[in-house]
Formats: structure tokens, sequence, C-alpha cells
């Protein structure tokens, strides 16, 4: 092989590598009543006017620093066939510790339990949990 050959092989594995800045992990859902949380006590304020909302799971919760971080998240899978919505992201804004919440999610040891109207923009029903892929 060339040298030109192999260092254009090189920037392109390079740049593939740098275009991939997402986590992969799973989400379920919560219903209301979503106060108090973990992160603002029983501030109203803390909800996006959108809704989209979501509580961290233990491998996102660091410790309370993810409070206020704000996630892109789609549904790549799910057990129940056509879950994901195709094409729908969403931003979360993280205002809950979903080991705490007071609403209990459809299903523990998520990295992250989207408000039911988070949930719904990018899966479908029946399904109570997804694998999503994040990025903050």
């Amino acid at each position: 092989m060339s040298i030109t050959l192999i260092v254009w092989m090189i920037f392109f594995f390079v740049c593939i590598c740098n275009f991939s800045h997402a986590d992969v992990g799973t989400a379920s859902f919560y219903n209301p009543p979503y106060t108090p949380t973990a992160c603002y006590g029983n501030d109203f304020s803390q909800f996006p006017s959108s809704n989209l909302f979501a509580a961290a799971g233990a491998g996102i919760w660091d410790n309370g620093a993810s409070c206020g971080r704000q996630y892109l998240v789609r549904c790549i899978s799910a057990a129940v066939p056509r879950t994901c919505i195709p094409g729908e992201t969403i931003q979360v804004k993280i205002v809950d510790r979903a080991q705490t919440s007071v609403s209990r999610p459809t299903r523990g040891g998520v990295t992250m339990v989207l408000s039911n109207t988070a949930f719904r923009t990018i899966g479908r029903p029946p399904a109570t949990s997804m694998n999503i892929e994040l990025q903050q």
C-alpha cells in the first residue's frame, strides 16, 4: 500500500471515531406526581414547558451533579416491536434521581427515567422500556 492510502485510512478512522460522542443506555418512564424532586424539591419552574424531562439513573446521577443537565435522547430498540418512533430525538432536562423519585418508574435499574410525555415522544405504547442513545 502506498503511504498516501495509509494516511487517508488513518484520517478516515480518526474522523469516524470523533463523530461518535453518544452513549447507549436504557430508559423507562414515570407518571405524575413528579414532585418533590431530588434536584429542586417542590419548585414547579424546574420543569420545561415541553414536559420533556427525566430522572437520572445510577449511571448518570453523578452524586447530584446531573441535576439540570440536558441530554439528547433517541430510541434505538426495544423488546416490543415497532416501539421506536423513527427520526425522533428529544432534549430532556434531568430534574430528579430515579432511585428516589416519588412516582416509581415502569422498570428499575435503567439509565434514565423519562417523563411520560418524553417517553411517548420517542416510543409507542405498550412498551414500558427501551434502549436509548443519549448525548449530553
